[in-house]
């Protein structure tokens, strides 16, 4: 709820921006509550005291209640827009004090009918209790405010469309009411209305029990895919191990190796022992070759210690 205290801080440091002695558009009452909402704002922001945010936001709203509708249409506005931000410190309040079961009714206490709450104060409510795994206790409020026709044309309407599909009907498991509003809504663009139906399609098909023929099938899927998964380690295996052989190959000194294979064979081979002049030459070829191998491999006492 931090961010949507922040979000709310800003709102109400534009609407601090207007005064009674600057404009016309705030009368004496919302005066009252302009000063009130700024101190909840900073109650709720800065003290960390939402017990006295949450009464701050009451005497507001109460102030308020106490206004006459005006008949220039900004002061209207104004005032509405006062009124939205004390609620929305309010709601955050009670949710910081872990009062979330009475939001619903606390809202509707100012605004008697959820047909006549803002789209912003729905979305938190679909939000909210959407986060606390609740979503049946704001199904009848959301589901009337989205029948209203005055709200229908409202600029909120898709986003809390798109919220009380997704997370209050889809959840719930009431997938006909989630189909037919958006396959009706107008709010929703094609791409928004395809994704809802391809989710209540996903839902409908897991949430649907499986036959015997159906589970067997789906067991041999995941067989295959075991099998598949450990081929393919297999595979990478032996490819890292014929890399790791190549590297090795290519290290090894492989035209030396070479050179000396030539050389021992036109030495031992190519050389006929009987000749009388290549004797001395074998015969000392092979001490050198005793000598090394006595040298390396040989035990200790056996080695010959040169000075």
């Amino acid at each position: 709820m931090r961010s949507s205290s922040s979000n709310s801080l800003a709102h109400v440091r534009g609407l601090g921006s207007v005064r009674l002695g600057s404009s016309p558009l705030l009368s004496q009452g919302s005066a009252q509550a302009l000063s009130l909402l700024e101190t909840a704002a900073e109650q709720l922001m800065v003290q960390r005291d939402f017990r006295a945010a949450l009464d701050s936001c009451e005497r507001g709203l109460d102030s308020m209640g106490s206004v006459p509708e005006q008949e220039d249409t900004s002061s209207n506005f104004r005032c509405s827009e006062v009124k939205v931000a004390l609620c929305t410190i309010g709601v955050q309040a009670l949710a910081e004090l872990n009062q979330w079961r009475g939001v619903l009714p606390w809202i509707l206490q100012y605004y008697g009918t959820p047909e006549k709450i803002p789209a912003k104060i729905m979305q938190m409510c679909i939000l909210l209790y959407t986060k606390v795994d609740e979503p049946a206790v704001v199904l009848q409020a959301g589901g009337d405010w989205l029948r209203s026709p005055a709200n229908q044309s409202l600029p909120g309407y898709g986003a809390v469309a798109e919220l009380y599909l997704l997370h209050i009907l889809v959840p719930l498991g009431r997938l006909g009411e989630a189909q037919a509003l958006a396959e009706s809504s107008t709010a929703f663009s094609e791409e928004q209305r395809q994704v809802a139906v391809d989710i209540i399609e996903h839902k409908r098909s897991s949430s649907q029990p499986q036959s015997p023929s159906q589970a067997q099938e789906l067991e041999h899927k995941i067989c295959r895919s075991a099998v598949s998964q450990r081929l393919d380690s297999t595979v990478r295996l032996l490819y890292r191990a014929l890399f790791l052989v190549r590297k090795r190959f290519r290290a090894f000194p492989f035209q030396k190796t070479v050179l000396a294979a030539v050389l021992l064979y036109l030495l031992l081979i190519r050389v006929d022992p009987a000749v009388p002049s290549a004797f001395p030459w074998i015969s000392n070829l092979l001490q050198i070759f005793r000598q090394m191998w006595d040298t390396m491999f040989a035990p200790y006492y056996r080695a010959a210690v040169t000075d």
